[in-house]
């Protein structure tokens, strides 16, 4: 059963930093691209950022570009998510997914939703 797993969240005061792990359980990371997603209180869910299965690239959103880095570790199985200066604007449910992604972006992936979703983890940014 392809289940992403996330963790990492947490309470952290603005210009700090956290970082989030997304696991694979039931699959093979490597074949998927990954995405993170958040979801604010009031707000739609929205694409953070996605790296593919085969060439490292990737996408972010406007909004953390420059402070937030997506990479994966293949033989941890692990996608992560290093978010750094943080912004009272960046607390939200943090979602990873996972997208079979051979006719697709990662782009497509992360603006239009795809992937099969994880539980979330919650990351608080205040002071």
């Amino acid at each position: 059963q392809l289940q992403p797993v996330e963790s990492g969240g947490g309470l952290v005061q603005p210009g700090g930093s956290l970082r989030l792990s997304c696991a694979a359980s039931g699959f093979t990371l490597d074949s998927y691209a990954i995405g993170w997603f958040r979801q604010a209180p009031g707000k739609e869910r929205e694409g953070v950022s996605c790296i593919s299965s085969s060439d490292g690239s990737t996408y972010y959103a406007d909004s953390v570009k420059g402070r937030f880095t997506i990479s994966r570790d293949n033989a941890k199985n692990t996608v992560y998510l290093q978010m750094n200066s943080l912004k009272p604007e960046d607390t939200a449910v943090y979602y990873c997914a996972a997208h079979w992604d051979q006719f697709s972006t990662v782009q497509a992936m992360c603006v239009n939703l795809w992937g099969t979703w994880g539980q979330g983890t919650q990351g608080t940014v205040s002071s």
